[in-house]
């Protein structure tokens, strides 16, 4: 959700230090870990009532605030330990990602840290905010993470705690077969056009690009084109989530079982032609927000192999014809039992069998 502009500037002011101050507690501590040994959130949180009478900057922040960044660098040294990640870096306050988090905590008064009411909700040290509220806030609220974009406008993750109530069960499943001239095509015979929202804009983009190339770098032209280039791709990406979670809705409340393949999408980028158009696609996001969907909804995703030959295969008599191997081959006719298949609809279909091959034999 968007908040709105704070109308004192004294507000904006302390929003956009919050994320840096924050990013300056978790480098301090980074540091203090290189010099000696990593102690452990708790210690580090002992200390800080201590650092607030020798750094006034400390102060100036939402403490919460300050724990959530010790909480982040105390999960980035065990993904470390556990090998899972690299050593924690330092945060550069240069870096676009501004963001910071705050927790939800009832004081010994009965007050609330964070409230909500109609269109404001009062934040720790802030107090009250406008907000563009994008849907009504149900559950009980756990943190809050504000994020200032790259095009300077301010947005809030609120997390809330609430049980989601499973859709009715009904005996209906489809396979999906994912592509870039249509972004599905499901074993139901259902075209989905590619939205190719990057494509829209590419001349736009261009243009912006050539004129951001002649101004000084650091200038106020400078700053203004480049803002006007990050609300264009802001707006595409916008386009493409709102694109991508319809539909994953959509087939969610439809079907019970739902069966996609595991794509390589990280290897299929290397292929420098496609790559930009699979970007695009954001195959992997929109089976991302199946997958969690699915979990809310009481429905069942099935992942299928990667290196299963859906497009090879007859799904009338399961015949492999290798010779679709090749992607010019939009359709074909079966040598054995003489069926005219659509490449993807055929594809999309054994997908369907194979997935439900799957969840048989894991029952």
């Amino acid at each position: 959700m968007e908040l709105c502009k704070p109308k004192l500037w004294i507000k904006h002011i302390v929003l956009e230090l919050y994320p840096i101050k924050s990013k300056k507690n978790f480098n301090h501590f980074l540091a203090q870990s290189k010099n000696d040994k990593y102690l452990s959130y708790s210690k580090f949180a002992a200390q800080l009532p201590k650092l607030k009478k020798e750094y006034n900057w400390l102060k100036e922040v939402d403490s919460i605030s300050l724990q959530q960044s010790l909480k982040d660098l105390d999960k980035a040294f065990k993904r470390f330990f556990k090998g899972l990640g690299g050593f924690p870096k330092f945060k550069s306050k240069k870096n676009n990602k501004q963001s910071y988090r705050t927790q939800y905590f009832k004081r010994s008064n009965g007050t609330e840290s964070i409230e909500i009411k109609d269109n404001k909700i009062k934040l720790p040290k802030l107090g009250w905010v406008k907000f563009r509220k994008s849907r009504e806030i149900t559950g009980k609220i756990q943190n809050v993470t504000i994020r200032k974009s790259k095009v300077g406008k301010y947005y809030i993750s609120i997390c809330v705690q609430e049980e989601i109530k499973e859709l009715p069960q009904n005996n209906k499943a489809i396979g999906i077969d994912l592509g870039l001239k249509n972004f599905l095509i499901t074993s139901n015979g259902e075209i989905v056009s590619n939205s190719r929202t990057l494509s829209k804009y590419k001349n736009k983009i261009a243009r912006l690009n050539k004129r951001l190339a002649k101004k000084e770098e650091g200038s106020n032209n400078w700053y203004k084109v480049k803002n006007k280039l990050a609300r264009v791709h802001e707006k595409i990406a916008n386009i493409r989530k709102d694109f991508l979670h319809k539909l994953s809705t959509k087939l969610i409340c439809e079907n019970q079982t739902i069966i996609v393949e595991s794509l390589k999408v990280k290897n299929m980028l290397k292929n420098s032609r496609l790559a930009k158009s699979i970007s695009d696609a954001s195959w992997s996001k929109f089976v991302d927000y199946l997958s969690y969907k699915a979990e809310w909804y009481g429905r069942e995703l099935i992942k299928i192999d990667t290196f299963f030959p859906s497009s090879q295969l007859c799904s009338k008599c399961g015949y492999q014809n290798k010779k679709v191997k090749d992607l010019s081959v939009c359709e074909w006719e079966c040598p054995k039992c003489h069926s005219i298949h659509d490449r993807d609809i055929n594809a999309s279909k054994n997908i369907l069998q194979q997935g439900l091959q799957l969840q048989l034999t894991s029952r």
